[in-house]
């Protein structure tokens, strides 16, 4: 039977094996991190593996009007050279079954050369409730 003891031991040596996959991936210097990221180009050297933005990233931007929901693709693969993005629905909750708006959407992501993986989605109901008739409206929700 494991102890306590013996979990805590085998989370921390996992950790510290996490730690440092972390720092075998990163290839440059991080003194420089600053310029680096202010930098990022094609030129930039690839990781061993790839990484999506998520768009609560930078969800002060969206919330302050600075960046439009349909530029986020563009962003992402611009500004920071990311292939695949994950959405979060707030930010277009009122264009949900606008299928000319999605249609724009999944668009501009394709014209960037970005994959939509995902959307985050917040207040539209649990998929565990209880009640079969609250549950189905959550999942017609999501």
């Amino acid at each position: 039977m494991p102890t306590r003891r013996k979990f805590i031991q085998q989370s921390s040596g996992f950790a510290l094996g996490l730690g440092l996959v972390g720092l075998n991936a990163c290839t440059n210097s991080t003194s420089n991190l600053q310029d680096e990221t202010d930098n990022l180009s094609e030129e930039t050297p690839p990781l061993f593996f790839q990484i999506s933005l998520a768009q609560w990233s930078l969800h002060k931007a969206f919330f302050d009007g600075k960046l439009d929901h349909l530029d986020f693709a563009a962003t992402a693969k611009k500004e920071f050279n990311i292939n695949a993005i994950e959405y979060v629905n707030q930010f277009f909750k009122d264009k949900a079954k606008d299928k000319t708006y999605l249609a724009e959407m999944n668009q501009r992501a394709n014209d960037n050369g970005v994959k939509n993986l995902l959307i985050m989605i917040d207040e539209e109901g649990g998929l565990a409730e209880l009640d079969n008739k609250v549950r189905t409206e959550a999942i017609e929700n999501h």
